[in-house]
């Protein structure tokens, strides 16, 4: 698996499939700093994108969501709401999924701005 990759200038869906087949072959990973509108794709983890963020861009833990991007797919099953990160109980967010329809829209827009179609 390649190191994990920021995303500040826009991907092709191309380098997407590329990520996505020397990972797990039909998803990509990603952590979304909703605040800064970055994205960090291509990690084993949520939780190492995560992270990564945290560390390099210095984003906080409160703006940064976890989503799988499915390359092949387009429409509503391109991207996925769903990781462990996302469980944060002091925002109101109970589940893996993102409960806020806000923050959800937020997402698509980032990542329709940061990979190409």
């Amino acid at each position: 698996m390649d190191e994990i990759k920021i995303i500040k200038k826009p991907i092709s869906r191309f380098e997407l499939k590329t990520i996505a087949k020397e990972s797990f072959g039909d998803l990509v990973k990603a952590a979304v700093d909703i605040k800064k509108e970055i994205v960090a794709i291509g990690g084993e983890f949520h939780i190492d994108e995560e992270m990564l963020l945290i560390e390099q861009e210095k984003s906080n833990q409160d703006d940064i969501w976890g989503i799988n991007l499915y390359p092949e797919k387009q429409g509503p099953d391109f991207i996925e709401f769903d990781s462990m990160i996302n469980l944060k109980p002091g925002l109101g967010n109970r589940t893996r999924g993102i409960e806020d329809r806000a923050i959800r829209e937020k997402i698509t827009g980032i990542i329709n701005k940061s990979i190409q179609q």
